[in-house]
């Protein structure tokens, strides 16, 4: 389980790291956009690039959210439930993310595949790599989800998300 741990966190910073530089892509090109309108010739790439920055950033932030609990969540039901049936819940509902997202995996990898025949029109970069955000997006999910049931069956989590202000105290 340590193992399990140390993984997690490593991927945690790595990914914060890579949302951050995507972050950063994306005031940048946005930033040259609106610079380029004021001297009257904004390029035509940035607006490609905010896009691609902008469908990173969702893919990358997913199962990051899906973690911290800044995911979408409806718990009202759940939480009113005694804490056994809220843990059931909560497991059923990892363990449907986690299946969901490494289900649709082949599939997505057939979409970036198809992008290796395209390239962008502005960037001209190939298309397979734009397309890769969503393979990103279902393993990010599936693994943060899969992590979730692992620890409630190790006993180690309860299946509530960790909050970003838990993680800054300990």
């Amino acid at each position: 389980m340590r193992f399990v741990l140390m993984l997690e966190t490593v991927l945690v910073v790595l990914f914060r790291a890579l949302l951050g530089f995507a972050f950063l892509v994306l005031i940048g090109a946005v930033l040259l956009q609106v610079a380029g309108r004021f001297g009257g010739n904004s390029p035509v790439w940035t607006e490609e690039m905010s896009r691609f920055a902008l469908l990173y950033l969702a893919a990358l932030g997913a199962g990051l959210s899906l973690r911290s609990g800044e995911l979408v969540n409806v718990d009202v039901i759940t939480e009113s439930l005694p804490e056994r049936a809220s843990w059931v819940l909560r497991l059923v509902s990892a363990v449907a993310v986690a299946v969901l997202g490494f289900y649709l995996l082949p599939m997505a990898w057939k979409f970036t595949a198809i992008g290796a025949f395209q390239t962008s029109p502005a960037l001209g970069v190939t298309m397979s790599f734009v397309h890769f955000s969503m393979f990103l997006l279902l393993a990010l999910l599936g693994f943060f989800a899969l992590l979730r049931v692992v620890g409630m069956l190790a006993g180690t989590t309860d299946g509530r998300p960790h909050r970003l202000t838990d993680e800054s105290e300990g």
